[in-house]
């Protein structure tokens, strides 16, 4: 299979992460915390294929549960936490929390560990994959928390209600 595949794959393995970075960019999040939150998206779309790979059918023949179902609980949740926030008296950015930034992690990159089932199908090399998945999703969180900052800038506490309403959405549209 050649790089150009795994590349495509990736990019479209990113997409919700980038989505989901816009909203979560207007939350004000500082330059560390954009970078961090990047490393850590990244790092699990590199480990959720190999995880998918070794354990994902194993587990989808015992759990018969949709990871879909568990994309819109994590969105949801995430979604309706930014639209609360939002309304709050004191219009102060309280800093994420790294549990947040796994959550997120986590709910980016399940469709990664679905990809993973079908690894070996995509390439051989069990690496080079992963690792296109882990920078390219790095790269578009990072993008999408940048924009997001700036539209945050430029709209306000509007901006902060649209992206938890779009997390929500995001999630339900992902499960059905």
């Amino acid at each position: 299979m050649n790089l150009f595949l795994v590349i495509i794959i990736a990019i479209s393995l990113s997409m919700d992460a980038f989505s989901m970075s816009l909203a979560y960019g207007t939350l004000g999040m500082s330059s560390r915390d954009n970078k961090l939150l990047s490393l850590i998206t990244g790092a699990f779309h590199f480990f959720m294929p190999l995880l998918g790979l070794f354990i994902g059918n194993v587990i989808l023949n015992y759990i018969k549960i949709n990871p879909d179902v568990i994309v819109l609980i994590i969105l949801s949740f995430l979604g309706g936490e930014m639209i609360v926030s939002s309304f709050s008296k004191e219009r102060e950015i309280k800093p994420l929390k790294l549990p947040d930034f796994f959550l997120f992690a986590l709910a980016v990159s399940i469709d990664s560990f679905s990809v993973g089932i079908t690894l070996t199908e995509i390439n051989t090399n069990l690496f080079l994959t992963p690792f296109v998945f882990a920078l390219t999703s790095s790269f578009f969180t990072f993008i999408g928390l940048s924009l997001g900052n700036k539209i945050e800038r430029l709209v306000g506490k509007v901006s902060t209600v649209v992206g938890g309403v779009i997390l929500v959405i995001v999630g339900v549209c992902y499960a059905f």
